[in-house]
């Protein structure tokens, strides 16, 4: 595996910086991992990381340049700072900026032209919201936060979507929760949903009290086998 920082240009003279991990053997595919609110921080390198030696070229946009290029913040000690920085952000020119990203993977030698995204948290969210996107060709979102609050768009879901969701997350309740479910079971043929008893609001953070390693296992698993055979074809 490779790891580096690229340059992603926006129409403008803007641009911003990604970190792309990419694997010795790539499959083709793309992934865009979308941040939670702390930044692309070790957690987030370590979910491409992941993804890239399971084949896939993944990309980790910088969704704060905006604001603070580089952030890269502890959960532990830095919540406040990224509570300011989540408010700060225009969800559309974040979306926009992970679909400049998937772009930007789409050029690389040997790509298929296919990309996903996984988000976590804040990024849950906006992968929810870049499965209504062309460009994006299935997308995965872990405990993504204020779904709930964006439900009457959810017929605007064009990709498949795999939706994680942490029955003890204090940021989605269980009222949130069956709202998400109904609303999702009226899409059954793009959208799954997935639920994890007993834990709670990033249960899959590396190396956070709140890890659970099971359950993170098994929706690893679960997001790989789903990226898999919608960017791969069946496996």
């Amino acid at each position: 595996m490779v790891v580096s920082t690229h340059t992603v240009r926006i129409e403008g003279g803007s641009s911003f910086d990604a970190y792309l991990a990419s694997p010795d053997r790539p499959n083709g595919a793309g992934i865009v991992v979308l941040q939670e609110i702390f930044g692309v921080n070790a957690n987030m390198r370590s979910v491409a990381d992941e993804l890239a030696a399971a084949g896939f070229t993944a990309i980790v946009p910088d969704l704060f340049w905006r604001q603070q290029p580089g952030v890269e913040l502890d959960p532990a000690t830095d919540r406040d700072r990224a509570s300011e920085l989540m408010k700060g952000l225009d969800p559309e020119l974040a979306v926009q900026d992970a679909l400049l990203a998937a772009d930007y993977v789409r050029t690389l030698k040997g790509a298929n032209g296919k990309v996903g995204a996984v988000g976590y948290c804040l990024g849950g969210k906006l992968a929810y919201l870049l499965s209504m996107k062309a460009g994006i060709d299935v997308a995965v979102s872990y405990y993504g936060v204020a779904i709930q609050a964006a439900l009457g768009r959810i017929g605007d879901v064009r990709s498949p979507l795999l939706l994680h969701i942490a029955e003890q997350d204090h940021l989605c309740p269980p009222e949130a929760q069956a709202a998400i479910e109904q609303a999702a079971v009226q899409h059954r043929d793009r959208i799954q949903v997935m639920r994890y008893s007993g834990v709670g609001h990033a249960f899959a953070r590396r190396g956070s009290p709140v890890f659970d390693r099971q359950s993170a296992e098994r929706a690893d698993k679960a997001t790989k086998d789903f990226l898999s055979a919608r960017l791969l074809g069946a496996q």
